[in-house]
């Protein structure tokens, strides 16, 4: 049985405008983060789950929700160059190529990660994907909460990720208190994942922006 921490009939769906989100609303949400909750937002590609990474019930939560396996890491979604580096043991030469060129965007760049992260994020690889997303509504609740959020999709481990609100509810709706509305995902690829952690350049996921894309960028 999913242990969901909460004793609900179903979750809140609140509609945010998507490209002008009403402070309120965000703030509302960015309280329940603040407060340790999980709750469900729009990204750039699908739905995710936000949470504060330095929260440790919150994480735990997190992986409780999805059934997620702890050793596989979190990403985090940040609103700034500035919010990555301070979570980035260091940020490599090539970090600032991608970001330049796909940064706000679906683009997900595992680097070293700080030591400052609790090990459960990154599920004790010492290394953390960071993304900052082009979707408004994300990058507000950020400011609002003051810290990164989590993003792992909105869905139960090994089941169909979520671009709606509606199929949000229906695979976690009785596990969140709050889902942010802001209309269809119409991007059904996830982000590229790209890992710059090693010696070279790594693709673990190919997902909305193209190998191809990544090479010319780089120069390869």
């Amino acid at each position: 049985m999913l242990y969901c921490g909460y004793n609900i009939a179903m979750a809140e769906i609140l509609q945010v405008n998507p490209k002008h989100p009403e402070a309120d609303r965000v703030a509302r949400a960015a309280g329940l983060i603040r407060r340790g909750e999980v709750i469900a937002i729009p990204t750039d590609t699908l739905y995710g789950l936000a949470a504060n990474p330095f929260d440790n019930a919150a994480v735990e939560r997190v992986f409780a929700i999805k059934g997620r396996p702890r050793n596989n890491p979190l990403l985090l979604l940040v609103d700034s160059l500035e919010m990555a580096s301070e979570l980035a043991a260091q940020l490599p030469v090539p970090f600032h190529k991608l970001a330049r060129q796909f940064w706000p965007g679906p683009l997900t760049i595992v680097v070293s990660a700080s030591a400052k992260l609790p090990s459960a994020v990154t599920a004790g690889t010492g290394t953390i994907g960071l993304r900052l997303p082009q979707a408004s509504i994300a990058v507000a609740l950020i400011r609002a909460a003051g810290c990164p959020i989590t993003a792992t999709s909105a869905n139960l481990s090994g089941e169909q990720d979520s671009s709606s609100a509606e199929q949000v509810e229906r695979s976690l709706g009785k596990c969140l208190p709050l889902i942010l509305d802001g209309g269809p995902r119409r991007n059904e690829k996830p982000s590229t994942v790209l890992d710059l952690s090693g010696a070279a350049w790594q693709i673990v996921r190919e997902g909305a922006i193209p190998r191809r894309d990544i090479e010319e960028c780089l120069g390869y």
